[in-house]
């Protein structure tokens, strides 16, 4: 990543921006316009100046903004990090509260049940560790097996401690690689003794990665970045022996940065759909003035390579379960033309999930692209060459994230990969799967424009539901649809891979998970419930929380799936369900859900905004639908 954030656009001043921030007498107002701030491209020191701006505000001012608790142990110097984590937390509209202890104590602050790091209870856990005491315990000549073993104790430890750490606060750990700053003894010859810093490092991240796949943990890759950037953009001699800062200060935007990008992924707040205009952005050249035969595409110049870099990258986002849409100034069916015809395209038509070339306002474009995905405006990345087009979305949709491109189209592709829009903390099945259902919801959503009613596109869909408990094939995509789920969510609580599993064999908890099947695929695994018993009363059941996908909306899984919960609970002789809805910003659309299922509102003491429900099951009966059973899943 490079040191400037260069995918983010520069601010006209700072400082005016800043100063009109601070003199809004309503703090909310103040807090979005610091939001706002964040959005920009900042260095050291302004970061500094907006993180104090943004503690001068109460607790009271973060309505609309999520809270979230990180916990940062060291062995090294680290509070010059912590106004960068806050303010990149505060660009994805996150307020993060930073805990960090004495220096060199975090053993000391997770074993001792009466240090602040307790009380303070952190959702997040994030360890960062030199690489110090590990080559201090190898000697220059030891043998191979001497430098695994001694990498494999510190493995072991470090391991001790993420359990530690969620088995207490029941948070999401997070591992910094290890950054090699160590002088080479032998040079290039480096690379063939075993017993050489370097080796050491680079074994002991090798095995950091294989140990954090099977304990869940994710990685925050700083080893990986430092060698890119270079490790005197990230370390500084100076800065290590006056302060103990592994990280050097020039460093910590970044640093903080890719932070933030990994809390906010387990949030879910990672975007979801990558949207490109056209004309000299994924080919050289304007179609409807150059013809297809004059366009800027593949080999033969630099140019055209590059257009085709940047298409291949898209080609492997789409993998990886990205969406891919277009929205573009052009005539639709000339636009199209390129995508079939042209002999050195390498994304084709149906590698994109909406296609909307026209003439209309691009921002009008990019609301019908969201609406026809059923994803949020701030699902959308969108990129365009013009920078015209990128202030006037900017402006119009400041919720879309729209990378101030490079001139050199050479650099596209790093400038998006940069950004990290879309950091994953899981690649499950349903991910590589995500670009095929979205084809078949268009098919789906053909089929409802020739339908005449709703009840006959329902009907004609042949729908059926595969259900059952949350079964341990399925806990990292039970874990990513609570945490990524964020418009039919009803309570928004976020739940670690570990507490996931443990629900499996608690057995006084139930579990529910749906896939959802039609006569057009398979839409996946779309929804999952987690119901709790009262404490005092074990025959009511608590809907702790309840999430579903959005590409199912409105096909009636939300009464299927209640029709199936009531009949579970009943076998296990429970007599009624409680749930709460506690509102944000996104999941206004189930509002109604709880009234719309038989649920009757209840006096109970709650959090302000937040209604609490109530359901005797003696009474429910069972919501009509087109969904029919597939049987339990085994």
């Amino acid at each position: 990543m490079p040191l400037t954030m260069s995918w983010l656009p520069i601010t006209a001043d700072f400082r005016a921006d800043l100063g009109d921030a601070l003199r809004s007498p309503d703090p909310m107002d103040c807090l979005e316009k610091l939001a706002s701030l964040a959005q920009h491209r900042l260095g050291y020191l302004e970061t500094i100046q907006l993180d104090r701006a943004l503690g001068r505000l109460t607790q009271q001012a973060v309505s609309g903004f999520a809270t979230v608790r990180l916990a940062v142990l060291s062995s090294s110097t680290i509070n010059h990090l912590l106004p960068a984590i806050r303010v990149a937390g505060l660009r994805r509209r996150l307020m993060i509260d930073v805990h960090t202890g004495a220096y060199g104590q975090y053993r000391q602050d997770l074993f001792d049940t009466n240090s602040y790091l307790h009380k303070f209870a952190p959702h997040f856990v994030l360890f960062s560790i030199t690489a110090r005491d590990t080559i201090a315990g190898v000697p220059l000549l030891a043998t191979s097996d001497e430098v695994n073993e001694t990498i494999a104790r510190s493995i072991e430890e470090l391991r001790l401690l993420w359990r530690k750490a969620r088995e207490t606060f029941k948070a999401t750990i997070i591992q910094q690689t290890f950054l090699d700053i160590s002088e080479p003894v032998f040079g290039s010859y480096d690379c063939l003794v075993a017993g050489a810093p370097t080796q050491v490092v680079k074994q002991l991240n090798d095995q950091l990665s294989r140990a954090a796949a099977q304990d869940n943990a994710l990685i925050l890759d700083i080893a990986r970045i430092s060698e890119r950037d270079g490790i005197n953009a990230w370390f500084d001699m100076g800065s290590w022996l006056h302060g103990k800062l592994e990280i050097a200060p020039e460093a910590s935007v970044p640093f903080g940065e890719i932070v933030a990008r990994i809390v906010a992924a387990q949030r879910g707040l990672s975007k979801k759909c990558l949207v490109f205009d056209l004309d000299n952005t994924l080919w050289g050249g304007v179609i409807g003035d150059d013809g297809l035969e004059g366009l800027v595409l593949g080999a033969g110049s630099a140019a055209g390579e590059a257009h085709i870099a940047l298409q291949r990258y898209a080609k492997q986002l789409k993998e990886r379960g990205i969406i891919l849409a277009v929205c573009s100034k052009n005539d639709p069916a000339i636009a199209e033309a390129a995508f079939r015809d042209h002999p050195e395209m390498l994304l084709r038509r149906s590698d994109i999930s909406a296609f909307l070339a026209n003439w209309n306002d691009k921002a009008e474009n990019l609301k019908a692209i969201a609406s026809q995905l059923n994803i949020g405006l701030d699902s959308l990345v969108f990129v365009d060459d013009s920078p015209v087009e990128r202030a006037r979305i900017r402006q119009a949709l400041p919720m879309v994230a729209v990378p101030e491109l490079p001139r050199d189209i050479a650099h596209y592709v790093r400038c998006l990969a940069d950004a990290g829009y879309f950091e994953a903390v899981a690649f499950t099945s349903e991910d590589r799967q995500r670009t095929q259902q979205y084809a078949a919801n268009a098919e789906r959503e053909a089929f409802l424009k020739a339908s005449e009613s709703m009840e006959e596109f329902l009907r004609g869909l042949q729908m059926s539901v595969v259900f059952g408990q949350f079964r341990a094939a399925d806990l990292v995509r039970v874990t990513q649809l609570f945490n990524k789920t964020n418009q039919f969510n009803t309570t928004t609580r976020r739940y670690t891979s570990e507490e996931v599993a443990n629900l499996t064999t608690a057995k006084e908890t139930m579990t529910l998970q749906f896939r959802l099947l039609d006569k057009y695929g398979d839409n996946g695994l779309v929804s999952a419930m987690i119901l709790q018993p009262d404490p005092k009363v074990p025959e009511v059941f608590e809907i702790d929380n309840w999430v579903m996908s959005c590409r199912v909306f409105g096909r009636q899984l939300e009464f299927e799936a209640l029709n199936i919960a009531v009949e579970q609970a009943r076998s296990r002789g429970i007599k009624a369900f409680r749930a709460a809805y506690i509102p944000t910003s996104k999941n206004g659309v189930i509002s109604e859900l709880y009234p719309s299922l038989g649920f009757s509102p209840t006096s109970e003491t709650a959090p302000q905004n937040c209604t609490c429900w109530f359901l005797d099951l003696a009474e429910y009966a069972t919501r009509p639908t087109h969904i029919s059973r597939a049987g339990e899943a085994k």
